[in-house]
């Protein structure tokens, strides 16, 4: 039951997002939110299309893609030692790394602005990478070394004995033995990438440096009485992070180490 309650809270707002992108300018108000559409209307993803959606689009990706390829690996560095290395800073230091997950991230937007302008970032995607990056990493540390912790230590007494030095361990053995904790931090944290709009506010200004949740905030300011444009941008948006989802979904639940050791 609660499960259904679940699916429902989830898919209304979906449902009512796609069905009005279809409907005209005045149709929504006068026919009914969640009535069916007159006509497959698509003269609001034209237009939508026809602007600078993949500009946006495109600098969304970028961002993604180099984002999480950074965060992963310094976090797969950093959670490795902490989860199997014991030294005596090792419990101060996942404290710390613990604690910064308290931290607002918002506090961090003016020294973060300052930054980005002394060193020539302000304006560019390249500006987003790196706070993205550091306010990822203590959630996906405090969940990859969990994760690294339950994988048998058996398997690297093993590859010990037939010569394995550290690093052969972790890029050949642990890395590939952490892929479903990998794949899982990677759509948590993708999806909050790609919608994050206070940080791309913040460091961009020109429309060809912005991404794509700032293309919702434009198009709404743009067409503000047009909201079925509105509900377009915003199925065209939330659109790749579904797909994402669907094809990556059956890594989240796959066995962290099945098979990996026998007997």
């Amino acid at each position: 039951m609660l499960a259904v309650i679940w699916i429902v809270i989830a898919v209304t707002p979906f449902i009512f997002m796609v069905l009005n992108s279809f409907k005209e300018k005045f149709e929504m108000l006068t026919k009914g939110v969640f009535s069916l559409p007159e006509r497959l209307n698509l003269d609001n993803y034209k237009a939508v299309i026809s602007g600078n959606f993949f500009t946006f689009f495109f600098n969304s990706v970028i961002v993604l893609v180099i984002t999480l390829a950074i965060l992963l690996f310094i976090s797969a560095c950093a959670s490795y030692p902490l989860a199997r290395l014991k030294f005596r800073l090792s419990g101060p230091v996942y404290a710390v790394i613990v604690a910064c997950m308290a931290i607002p991230i918002h506090i961090t937007l003016i020294p973060v602005f300052k930054m980005s302008k002394a060193w020539g970032l302000y304006d560019s995607i390249w500006a987003l990478i790196g706070p993205y990056v550091a306010m990822a990493v203590p959630i996906s540390v405090f969940i990859l070394t969990s994760f690294m912790k339950e994988i048998p230590i058996e398997i690297e007494e093993s590859a010990s004995i037939d010569g394995c030095n550290r690093y052969q361990m972790f890029f050949k053995m642990i890395l590939p033995l952490a892929k479903p904790g990998l794949s899982t931090l990677a759509i948590y944290n993708g999806v909050n990438i790609w919608n994050e709009f206070s940080f791309a506010y913040t460091l961009t200004q020109s429309p060809a440096n912005r991404t794509l949740p700032l293309a919702v905030w434009e198009f709404q300011g743009q067409y503000s009485m047009n909201t079925p444009m509105i509900m377009a941008t915003l199925t065209l948006t939330v659109l790749p992070m579904i797909i994402l989802f669907i094809f990556a979904q059956d890594k989240l639940v796959k066995g962290m180490t099945a098979g990996a050791v026998k007997g």
